[in-house]
């Protein structure tokens, strides 16, 4: 069997393809990216650390370490060139990519080419990990009011619109109205904002979908238990995310969560 790199980033995704690896007895090692992934992460793994913008040492301890499929895994909170010190092969890939650079899904795909130039076969967390999928349909008992829905539709709409331009992947809609719209601040942030733009009355989804160009090997759109919490916290009444094109992570968790908090969780088919 191929031995798999993991180079992760923040959150709890990489540490759980790191658990899945070791239930499948599975080969891997990690390159954690400084500053990104969890110190934690690295305890009792066969690993390296690495800055972000060094691609060509990065490449080369993969090869080193026999490396041959490689996941991409976790948030990454992108840094100003200063503090990236990026190498001379990071430096050519911004100068081909201009300002598209600016965009999370050109830059993606850009490493993503780097690393296939190189000889690697890159793949998604979830065929690491099938489980982490969202399935299609509604994940609690607490379901959308028309209300709901139909914010949601506009929350679909407003997310896919987003997606064309590169900017995000979620966005918060209540009686009609765009309280919010993610860009590079994340889906944490998106909530802790909108918490205090909320309407009188009841309402308010989150809505979180993949961007019709983005390749889905990376950085699909993710809800875990945190991203239920500070739902709740903001007042909103449910979240949806795209089936087949996101990531929920403690599925089971997060549904026991969601129930207790009285908020809807469904995976929604964009069409």
């Amino acid at each position: 069997m191929s031995r798999l790199g993991i180079i992760a980033g923040g959150g709890s995704l990489p540490k759980k393809l790191i658990d899945a690896c070791k239930r499948g007895q599975r080969d891997f090692f990690v390159l954690a990216l400084q500053g990104q992934a969890d110190k934690a992460l690295t305890d009792g793994v066969p690993h390296r650390w690495v800055r972000l913008g060094a691609t060509d040492e990065s490449i080369a301890i993969l090869k080193a370490e026999h490396v041959d499929e490689v996941v991409l895994a976790g948030s990454v909170r992108r840094p100003g060139l200063l503090e990236m010190k990026p190498d001379w092969r990071t430096l050519q890939v911004f100068a081909r990519l201009g300002m598209s650079a600016l965009g999370d899904d050109a830059l993606l795909r850009a490493v993503a080419g780097e690393l296939e130039k190189d000889g690697f076969r890159l793949i998604g967390a979830h065929e690491i990990e099938p489980q982490l999928i969202t399935p299609a349909g509604l994940l609690t008992k607490k379901t959308p009011s028309p209300e709901n829905d139909a914010d949601l539709q506009s929350g679909i709409k407003v997310v896919k619109t987003l997606g064309q331009l590169d900017v995000g992947q979620a966005a918060i809609v209540q009686q009609g109205i765009v309280l919010g719209v993610e860009a590079v601040e994340g889906t944490d942030a998106l909530l802790k904002r909108c918490a205090g733009l909320r309407r009188k009355g009841r309402g308010g989804v989150l809505v979180k979908g993949c961007k019709p160009q983005q390749d889905k090997r990376m950085d699909l759109p993710t809800v875990g238990l945190r991203t239920v919490r500070l739902a709740h916290e903001a007042g909103l009444e449910g979240i949806a995310t795209e089936a087949g094109a996101s990531l929920i992570l403690d599925r089971e968790a997060v549904t026991e969560a969601a129930d207790r908090l009285g908020i809807f969780v469904t995976g929604f088919k964009a069409t």
